[in-house]
């Protein structure tokens, strides 16, 4: 190993400041310490890892895995020892007349070496790799926590698991090296973290306990050992524990919350229980600290000026509309987080509190309590707030208490569940509304979707028949590129990496206000609206697929296909 870096520290030209003097120097004393060498670089220092790790293999004569994908075989998996593999992080990914080829991406591991001679004889052939092509090569074989798991099904003691998990701490701690079901289901967490997933998933099915998922808005199965079903029971009463549920009441749904620590970070968990003929199911929502800023919504120029002109004003209601999932929450913390100064009383009522904002006063709903929407709003109102938001506007006694409540001179922010802006209009109307107040109190309807937007590693320039373009009139400017998702090692290979909104801001300008008085259709008002300047969602999208964000086809996905009729 002295050697390598005596050799390595030739190249520092090559590498960077990872192989400085001083950098070397620490290095010898990990080394010296039977610390992991090719870790403790990797871990410590700003190397590019695959130049690096080729550049190691070549000096150490070792053959480079030139596959950019790294897959255990289902028949490897069954002749290698699950807990050698894992611990030392060697993949089997190939049998030959040679013997069994090993990925590693540490060659001084010599531990690992000698249990894999004394387990597999000489009929092993080594090559190196990337430690991320090893690690999730590793998951996709064994799936997730499957070291933990192996060890569980060894040493598992039935019920004494109950008497630990009580005593476990909600810490996600790196270095518990301890075989039981809290480091497992810690496993199953920090995957999801690790995967940017908002949601995870605890499914039980008739033979098998799928775990799912959700990341930029789409569900994807994680893989996991064969045999979890065994401790179903167990990772379900841990969750239960964890987010201070009965864990003896398997016929009702419950709901709770987790406070996790993660590598300094507190991320809030709310937890869902949900019965079923085969066993409770369990729903994670991980809420971590985020920014509320202008910047991450992402809004175009003009739906931006349009917006903070409304949160100038002294009093009137902004409404959010969509689905659930688009993004509503975040806009409204993000609207809320803009006015937030000392000068101004700000209070809340949702359902639940997902985000706590510091200096905002929140009340979270408690149908169990008798504490609705309605119920906290006049009681809100009493309190002398400048500014009210309510969660979501779901009864007619809501809504009349909030158009009192701008009208009186606050300003309040809530949201609807409809298709497109105009359909707020609507659906005040059929809640019992009258025309004239929703015209009078209501100052904007601003509806939003979630599109993924395009892995900037792997994106690639895309061509669409004239026809096509035509169709969903889309006016693409003559020389410009838009671009397809590809996929890569980056975004799981699906082309995507992360969500941005799309929106769709109706400005209740007087002409509007005096055809919502009228009871004018919903089609007359969207063709005004749209004159008056108003972009609907597809023009927003479309304009991100021009700066190359994000796609025709994830546009089309989150729109729905009637919302431009009146463009043509």
């Amino acid at each position: 190993m002295v050697h390598l870096l005596e050799r390595l520290q030739q190249r520092a030209e090559q590498f960077g400041p990872a192989f400085s003097p001083e950098a070397v120097q620490e290095l010898r004393q990990a080394a010296s310490q039977q610390h992991s060498l090719i870790g403790t670089i990797l871990d410590k220092h700003p190397v590019d890892e695959t130049g690096f790790l080729s550049a190691v293999a070549a000096d150490y004569g070792m053959p480079w895995w030139e596959d950019s994908k790294a897959t255990m075989p289902p028949e490897l998996r069954q002749k290698f020892p699950v807990r050698l593999a894992l611990r030392h992080h060697l993949l089997p990914v190939q049998q030959d007349e040679t013997g069994i080829w090993l990925l590693t991406y540490d060659p001084f591991d010599y531990l690992g070496q000698q249990l894999v001679a004394q387990a597999l004889g000489s009929n092993v052939r080594w090559a190196m790799a990337t430690r991320k092509q090893v690690l999730q090569g590793l998951r996709q074989g064994y799936g997730v926590g499957a070291e933990t798991f192996e060890e569980i099904l060894e040493g598992r003691a039935g019920e004494e698991f109950f008497d630990q998990l009580a005593e476990e701490t909600n810490k996600i701690d790196e270095e518990d090296s301890e075989a039981s079901v809290v480091n497992f289901v810690n496993q199953i967490i920090r995957a999801a973290i690790a995967e940017r997933a908002t949601d995870i998933h605890v499914e039980p099915l008739e033979d098998d306990l799928r775990i799912r998922y959700r990341t930029d808005g789409v569900l994807h199965e994680a893989p996991v050992p064969p045999q979890i079903k065994l401790l179903q029971a167990s990772v379900i009463s841990r969750l239960k524990i964890m987010a201070h549920l009965d864990i003896a009441e398997r016929r009702l749904p419950q709901d709770g919350r987790i406070n996790l620590e993660f590598e300094g970070k507190h991320i809030d968990v709310r937890v869902a229980t949900i019965p079923s003929v085969t066993g409770e199911s369990v729903s994670l929502r991980l809420l971590g600290q985020q920014k509320f800023t202008f910047e991450l919504l992402g809004l175009e120029s003009e739906d931006e000026a349009r917006i903070r002109s409304l949160l100038a004003m002294p009093n009137g209601i902004v409404l959010i509309t969509g689905p659930t999932g688009s993004g509503k929450s975040t806009t409204l913390y993000t609207l809320l987080s803009s006015l937030n100064v000392k000068e101004r009383r700000i209070v809340t009522i949702e359902d639940p509190v997902e985000h706590k904002i510091p200096g905002v006063i929140q009340i979270a709903v408690k149908p169990e309590i008798d504490l609705s929407f309605a119920r906290g709003l006049r009681s809100i109102l009493r309190g002398d707030p400048n500014v009210v938001m309510i969660g979501e506007m779901r009864d007619l006694e809501t809504a009349e208490i909030a158009i009192r409540s701008a009208l009186t001179g606050h300003l309040v922010f809530s949201t609807l569940h409809t298709n497109d802006a105009i359909g707020g209009i609507t659906r005040l109307i059929d809640m019992g509304i009258e025309p004239f107040l929703v015209s009078n109190s209501v100052r904007s309807f601003i509806a939003q979707r979630l599109v993924r937007t395009l892995c900037p590693h792997c994106r690639t320039p895309a061509n669409y028949p004239e026809h096509y373009l035509r169709e969903i009139i889309f006016d693409l400017p003559e020389g410009a590129t838009i671009y397809k998702a590809a996929g890569c090692e980056q975004c799981r290979h699906t082309g995507y990496q992360g969500r941005m909104a799309i929106f769709e801001v109706c400005m209740v300008t007087p002409q509007i206000q005096e055809m919502i008085t009228s009871r004018k259709s919903p089609n007359l008002l969207r063709h005004v609206a749209l004159q008056e300047g108003m972009r609907t969602l597809r023009m927003s999208g479309f304009s991100k697929v021009l700066r190359g964000i994000t796609t025709i086809e994830e546009v089309m996905r989150v729109t729905a296909a009637d919302l431009d009729a009146l463009d043509e």
